[in-house]
C-alpha cells in the first residue's frame, strides 16, 4: 500500500532549450486515486514536462511539484515518486532479479521480500534470473515498471508504459494502473495508444507544442462532443440538400467514396426521417459515438486553427 497520497502539480512551466521552445507556460493537476492520461503529438513536450517532475531537467521558468515540493525538496524521494521514462537503462549482463536487488537497496528498501513482491507483481517472476539483455521490449518495460515501484511510492509517472507489450500485456497494464490508482496512488500515464489510454484513464491532459489544450475528466471530454452519422445513398446531393434545409451540417467523405456521406449535429433517426420525408433511398445509416481519438484530434486542430497554439 502506498504511504500516503500526493498530487502532481505543474504552474506555469515553461523549459527553452537554446531557440527551441519545448514546454510553453503548461498548468495542469493530477489528483491521488485517479489514472491521468496525458496526451500530445510527437514533439509536444510530454516528456519533458516528465522529466522536470523527477529532477532531471531543470525549468526555464514555472515550478513542477510533487505532494507541493519540488523533486529535490522531497525530504524521501523514491517513496514519494517512481517514473519509467524510457525501457533502457539496465545493465545488459544483470538478471532482473539482481536489477531490482540494486534498485532497492538503493532506495533504503530493505525487505527481503520485495524483490520477489515486485517480480510477481509485473508478472516477470519465471524470468527473474534471465540476463536482462536478453528480454523483449515488452519484458523490459515490465522490468521499467517494476523499478519505478520498488519503494513503494505515492506517484507513479509513466511514459508510453504500453509499448511493446502484446495485447495479453496490454490488457495487464490496464488492470494494474487502475490497481494501483485505486489504492491511492497518483498514476500518470503519458501515451500514444489512445483506445488504451480510453479504457483506463480518469483524467486527461492534452498538450500541443508545449502548451496545454485541454485539462478535465474524461467523461466530461467525451459528453462535449458531438456523435457523427454516416450515410450511404445512391442519391448524396439530394440528402445534402434535404439536410441542409433542416439546418443539418453533412459533408462528403471524399471523391473515392462518393456515396457516403458524414452527418454531425443530428442523430441517426433524425438523418433517416429527413431522407425518409424526400423520399431518398439509404442503403447504410450509422451513428458513431465519439471516442478520444477524434476527440484529441478535434481539439488539437481547433486549438491550431484558432491560433491558440
Amino acid at each position: 500500500m502506498t504511504n500516503g497520497s500526493a498530487a502532481v502539480e505543474v504552474e506555469d512551466l515553461t523549459k527553452s532549450f537554446g531557440d527551441v521552445l519545448a514546454v510553453d507556460g503548461l498548468s495542469f493537476r493530477a489528483e491521488p486515486g485517479r489514472v491521468t492520461g496525458f496526451l500530445g503529438p510527437n514533439g509536444a513536450g510530454k516528456t519533458t514536462t516528465l522529466r522536470v517532475l523527477v529532477g532531471l531537467v531543470r525549468p526555464t521558468a514555472g515550478a513542477a511539484r510533487i505532494g507541493g515540493r519540488p523533486f529535490r525538496a522531497l525530504a524521501d524521494p523514491p517513496g514519494t515518486v517512481g517514473a519509467a521514462l524510457d525501457s533502457g537503462g539496465f545493465h545488459p549482463g544483470r538478471s532482473a532479479r539482481d536489477h531490482l536487488r540494486v534498485v532497492t537497496l538503493q532506495a533504503g528498501r530493505t525487505d527481503a521480500h520485495r524483490v520477489d513482491e515486485l517480480l510477481t507483481q509485473v508478472g516477470l517472476a519465471e524470468v527473474a534470473d534471465r540476463r536482462v539483455g536478453g528480454f523483449s521490449l515488452g519484458m523490459r518495460q515490465r522490468l521499467g515498471l517494476a523499478t519505478a515501484l520498488a519503494a513503494d511510492p505515492d506517484v507513479l509517472l509513466l511514459d508510453e508504459p504500453a509499448n511493446g507489450l502484446d495485447p495479453e500485456g496490454i490488457a495487464w497494464l490496464r488492470g494494474f494502473l487502475r490497481f494501483l490508482a485505486e489504492s491511492g496512488r497518483t498514476v500518470v500515464v503519458s501515451s500514444h495508444v489512445l483506445t488504451e489510454v480510453a479504457q483506463v484513464a480518469d483524467d486527461i491532459v492534452i498538450i500541443d507544442r508545449g502548451r496545454l489544450v485541454r485539462s478535465a475528466p474524461l467523461h466530461t471530454l467525451l459528453a462535449h462532443q458531438s456523435n457523427r452519422v454516416v450515410v450511404r445513398t445512391p442519391a448524396p446531393d439530394d440528402l445534402l440538400v434535404a439536410l441542409a434545409a433542416r439546418e443539418v451540417a453533412a459533408q462528403r467523405f471524399g471523391p473515392d467514396e462518393p456515396e457516403r456521406l458524414l452527418v454531425t449535429g443530428a442523430s441517426a433517426s433524425d438523418v433517416g426521417d429527413v431522407a425518409a420525408r424526400a423520399g431518398i433511398a439509404v442503403h447504410w445509416l450509422v451513428e458513431e459515438q465519439p471516442d478520444l481519438e477524434d476527440v484529441f484530434l478535434r481539439l488539437i486542430e481547433d486549438a491550431r486553427v484558432g491560433g491558440d497554439l
